[in-house]
């Protein structure tokens, strides 16, 4: 049954056969930020850290790097953000000039910092929005953190509430094929993104298009700019790793990487939509019937089309984990933002609805996830997202998807993501998987459309419009 899905998968995307033990999952945000940190203090020839932002206070994660740079000379250290996100509270302190000083000590041989701008956000249309909706228009999304020989695979950004209350998934593969294939990935998003470096002037950084970048930068010919990215991105998104070596008959384990580039490539060669939806039809077939899956996003507002495939899935069971309001980033902000967790309650209620008008409310359960509530003390909010398939006859997952899309509009057609695919027929590694598709649900309970009919559940007018803005922006932040 593998074999099936693999036959297909082997025509999106590059695959690499590890050993089961090159595989590590991490559970808490803890053990994350603290293998994080180990392993860039031990860093001996590179690191390079994809990003959405650097927390502007990151002040240790700085100190940590600069002190693995002191400490080995051959080190080279590569950083991507986003330019939105990462300068927005430009003149005040922001992840630009939190990085810049690395380079005014270091070099730019040896540390680079490049921040990444969408083609969608460009002139007029640019000028006239406001910075903290901007984001809206894609963003640099990827959450890939290289140390030497190994990957450490997320949807955890680097700051403080991602070290210690926010739920995410961490996978660390011990493995320098894939570490060299997601470098070359993240050099080449580098390669068309703008440079930062230090200056005195209040900021305390500046944002160049460096003479050696490909083509001209995407504010200046959004249409060059896209031809050289398709160019240089679709080659590595399909590149060749099927050796004959590599080829291992009976081999347990393969790791695909999977990548949404939708927003710089024409036309759209991407492989994570593709891949899931290949996932999803298969587990529609009388072959797969039966199976088991868990899917969680975030941000509940994935797409018509994955819903819909879903709920063709025709499972002996299936889980559904989302945030609850009460663990939802954008719970207690100011403004329409502030609305958004009970706009993604409307969601969760028409998901409900739609199991229930598809016959399947004694097969798929919807979960929220809940541990305290956010801004208060002990509060935590969920960010964690993937997909686990356990298929009929078996105890635990085989398929798992991770990484750092939200599996929403925005996340297939504005920001750039990676995630990988995971198939294994070795038990221990499947109950590893099985055993995080549990303790993500530790602090998660079943929810039922009993519960959206409660009071402090009911979503008003002013709610339903924050749900228009939700659409139209196709997910979150």
């Amino acid at each position: 049954m593998l074999g099936s899905i693999t036959s297909e998968l082997d025509k999106l995307s590059p695959r690499f056969e590890v050993k089961p033990s090159q595989i590590r999952i991490l559970k808490t945000p803890s053990e994350f930020c603290e293998t994080l940190k180990d392993k860039i203090s031990k860093a001996k020839k590179r690191i390079y850290l994809s990003t959405l932002y650097i927390g502007k206070t990151e002040h240790e994660l700085i100190s940590t790097i600069r002190d693995a740079l002191t400490n080995n000379p051959g080190l080279r250290v590569s950083i991507l953000t986003d330019a939105l996100r990462g300068t927005r509270e430009t003149p005040n302190p922001t992840c630009a000039s939190l990085l810049a000083p690395l380079i005014e000590e270091f070099g730019d041989k040896r540390i680079e910092i490049r921040m990444f701008h969408t083609p969608n956000l460009t002139g007029l249309r640019k000028s006239v929005v406001p910075k903290r909706v901007n984001e809206g228009w894609g963003l640099q999304h990827m959450k890939l953190y290289g140390i030497d020989d190994e990957l450490i695979l997320s949807g955890a950004n680097l700051s403080d509430d991602y070290f210690t209350n926010r739920q995410d998934r961490y996978h660390v593969f011990s493995n320098p094929e894939i570490a060299d294939y997601f470098e070359c990935i993240h050099h080449a998003v580098c390669k068309l993104s703008f440079s930062v470096s230090p200056s005195k002037e209040p900021a305390g950084y500046t944002l160049s298009w460096r003479e050696d970048n490909p083509c001209p930068s995407p504010l200046d010919d959004t249409k060059a700019f896209i031809s050289q990215a398709t160019t240089t991105l679709d080659s590595l998104i399909h590149i060749s790793t099927q050796s004959p070596k590599q080829q291992t008959e009976g081999s347990s384990t393969i790791v695909y990487p999977l990548l949404q580039f939708t927003p710089l490539l024409e036309p759209d060669t991407s492989t994570e939509l593709p891949a899931l939806q290949t996932i999803l039809s298969a587990l529609a077939t009388p072959a797969f019937a039966n199976s088991k899956w868990t899917f969680t996003a975030g941000y509940f507002n994935m797409t018509p089309t994955v819903r819909q495939l879903l709920l063709n899935s025709n499972p002996a069971h299936a889980t559904v984990i989302a945030a609850s309001p009460w663990a939802n980033g954008f719970y207690g902000s100011k403004g329409v933002s502030g609305m958004l967790p009970a706009a993604y309650s409307l969601l969760s209620r028409r998901f409900l609805d739609a199991v229930s008008s598809a016959g399947l409310g004694s097969k798929i359960q919807l979960k929220e996830w809940r541990k305290g509530t956010v801004n208060t003390p002990g509060g935590w909010t969920y960010h964690a997202k993937g997909l686990w398939v356990t298929l009929p006859h078996q105890s635990a997952p085989s398929i798992s998807l991770v990484g750092s899309s939200n599996y929403t509009k925005r996340s297939y057609s504005l920001d750039l993501e990676a995630n990988v695919l995971i198939v294994t027929k070795d038990a221990e590694l499947m109950k590893r998987l099985g055993e995080e598709e549990l303790w993500l649900q530790e602090h998660a309970k079943v929810v039922d459309r009993d519960e959206f009919a409660r009071t402090e559940r009911r979503v008003g007018i002013h709610v339903r419009v924050a749900m228009w803005i939700v659409t139209v922006l196709g997910g979150a932040l």
